[in-house]
């Protein structure tokens, strides 16, 4: 089963295009370009599934096999220029990239799992102007292939990158390819490193902010997406805060791991804060068959002291103990007055009978 970690896309540093590599409507009949934002440059060639015994239409390639398996399948490739067009192809493993989205290792980079398993017919082809190609590959699972989802794609790149502007331009077009091997199928996920940061705020009527950072790992051998939420609270669930926009985990393969950051500026500190991320995981959508992975939930705390707040206690309970003593103070006094008053009246009273 595949066991690498999140990372990001391997293409060549630099790359100024990817062509949507392994998008779904780039891989359609319809889509024969993609454009450069950066060169201006176009993608002359379009890529789509042949339609055979393995199906007609479709948007990628799917399978779901046995260990020990073997079949065959085929890429069509369009050469959309007035020249004849070469290419390379090959297959390779699919990761997840940085922005969520599922690429593959360039040719130069060795694949580890399903990248080995595809042999195509010839890796490199030439497609005559305006026409199209067919290009063979088979798979080939190995015996003792781990039951659960396994992703690459079958790619066409031009052979050498090309110079734009000092940048090198991998131009590649290609198309995915998900596989199951049949077995049980576990999944799973759980959410690790759970922190929050917490920072005051110096208006004491106002609330303070968090930043909550996690990371939320495939530990399962199926390919996972899934809801999350994330929620602070004061003890005992006191003033409850939901931190909203917390996108969806991506569909992540097995092993692969997501890190999140959720901020909120509405916190209200109570000297004590629970951090409550709850993480509800999917399969994706044609691969169904597995076991409910569950919702899984992981708590943290941390201590948020209303400094402000304090302060502003503080600088009350100093208002009200100098009112108390000024009081006192001015009572004291008015006593005072009061009995040298009477003693002088007393002796007054006293030198008038005398």
């Amino acid at each position: 089963m595949i066991r690498t970690a999140r990372r990001p896309s391997r293409v060549l540093a630099g790359l100024a295009l990817v062509a949507a590599l392994l998008h779904a409507p780039l891989a359609s009949a319809g889509a024969a370009f993609a454009a450069s934002a950066e060169t201006g440059t176009d993608v002359t060639w379009g890529v789509r599934t042949a339609e055979n015994a393995q199906g007609a239409g479709r948007q990628n390639f799917a399978y779901t096999v046995a260990s020990g398996s073997r079949f065959d399948d085929a890429l069509v490739i369009s050469n959309h220029d007035d020249a004849p067009l070469d290419l390379d192809i090959y297959g390779a493993d699919g990761f997840t990239t940085q922005s969520g989205q599922l690429d593959v290792l360039p040719r130069a980079e060795e694949s580890v799992f399903l990248g080995t398993w595809i042999s195509v017919a010839q890796d490199r082809v030439t497609i005559p102007a305006g026409e199209s190609v067919e290009v063979p590959f088979s798979v080939e699972v190995p015996g003792n292939a781990t039951p659960g989802d396994y992703a690459g794609g079958i790619v066409s790149s031009l052979p050498q990158p090309e110079q734009a502007d000092g940048i090198a331009v991998d131009r590649r077009l290609g198309i995915r390819l998900q596989l199951r091997v049949e077995g049980d199928l576990l999944p799973g996920m759980v959410v690790e490193n759970l922190t929050v940061d917490y920072a005051p705020t110096f208006n004491p009527l106002g609330p303070g902010s968090a930043t909550v950072q996690y990371t939320v790992r495939n530990s399962g051998n199926t390919r996972l997406t899934g809801m999350q939420s994330v929620a602070l609270s004061g003890p005992f669930g006191l003033l409850r805060t939901d931190i909203d926009g917390v996108e969806p985990v991506p569909d992540l393969l097995p092993g692969e791991s997501w890190s999140v950051t959720a901020h909120t500026d509405a916190l209200v500190p109570l000297f004590w804060t629970n951090v409550d991320v709850t993480v509800a995981p999917a399969g994706p959508a044609g691969f169904e068959g597995a076991a409910d992975p569950g919702m899984f939930v992981t708590s943290t705390g941390a201590i948020t002291v209303p400094w402000a707040q304090l302060v502003l206690l503080v600088v009350i309970a100093g208002l009200v103990v100098l009112l108390i003593l000024g009081v006192r103070r001015s009572r004291r006094r008015r006593r005072e007055a009061e009995a040298a008053r009477v003693e002088a009246a007393v002796e007054a009273a006293l030198r008038e009978r005398v």
